[in-house]
């Protein structure tokens, strides 16, 4: 059993196989699978709502990426208060952000951070966290942490670091702020061994793994379309790293899933 704990099922790259790729995924053994609800920003953030509402196994979230933020309006804030009172909606993200492409104003993207944290909050829904530094590792995570430490970490809601990146000591942060942290197919490739080094010293019971699809296909795969049934390779790779079986990669992080979102086993 597996679950994908993040992936994107909406936009054109899935427009004509979208049901196939879902079968897929369940003949692979994916128990459930969660669809981000980020889409293009706003005018689509209903975008992974209206995937999981037609399958009883696909859960979704809604939230307004960092790259969008600069978009973001008073009615997209109250649109996503609506949004997250439909029972499909489990989690508030993914938010955060990008130092990397700098889509939007590094101060817009804090502010529209800390705003869907509060929103969050009220809703006690999770928070699934994209952060991604330049290349020299201007300080998005340490930024990303402080304002999860003094805006979020208080009310114990908990979260996700979603296809971690970084070190041992900003995974240890979070974990402490009572994270979870999850890792996805860039953990097989060459040049991930920072990558790897995290996810052989995150605890098992701590751990997430996720495609990021259509993202990050996982070697055998990489260079393709990458999809929820290939993150039996992810589960593969990190159980080399551990010393275990994929197979058991799958069920703990499957039964982390379950706990952290206080659902019952499929």
């Amino acid at each position: 059993m597996y679950i994908d704990s993040h992936c994107h099922l909406d936009g054109p790259r899935f427009e004509s196989d979208r049901e196939q790729v879902i079968s897929r995924a369940q003949e692979a053994g994916v128990a459930n699978i969660l669809c981000i609800g980020t889409g293009d920003g706003p005018g689509t953030l209903d975008c992974a709502l209206k995937i999981a509402e037609q399958h009883d196994f696909i859960y979704a979230s809604v939230g307004i990426h960092p790259h969008e933020a600069k978009l973001a309006k008073d009615s997209d804030f109250a649109e996503l208060e609506q949004l997250v009172r439909r029972p499909k909606v489990i989690a508030w993200g993914e938010i955060g952000l990008d130092y990397y492409y700098d889509h939007s104003p590094r101060d817009v993207q804090q502010n529209v951070f800390i705003r869907q944290m509060e929103l969050a909050r009220a809703a006690k829904l999770p928070i699934v966290i994209h952060c991604r530094p330049t290349d020299n590792n201007e300080n998005a995570w340490d930024d990303c942490l402080a304002l999860i430490d003094q805006h979020w970490k208080p009310y114990g809601l908990g979260g996700i670091l979603h296809c971690f990146t970084s070190n041992w000591a900003h995974a240890k942060r979070a974990l402490d702020m009572g994270f979870m942290i999850s890792f996805a197919g860039n953990v097989s490739f060459p040049k991930a061994q920072p990558i790897r080094d995290s996810a052989s010293q995150v605890p098992l019971d701590r751990m997430l793994i996720e495609t990021d699809s259509p993202y990050l296909a996982p070697i055998p795969h990489r260079g393709k379309r990458n999809e929820p049934a290939y993150v039996k390779e992810t589960a593969r790779h990190i159980g080399e790293l551990r010393g275990v079986s994929g197979e058991e990669i799958g069920r703990q992080t499957a039964e982390n899933f379950y706990r952290f979102f206080g659902m019952k086993k499929r």
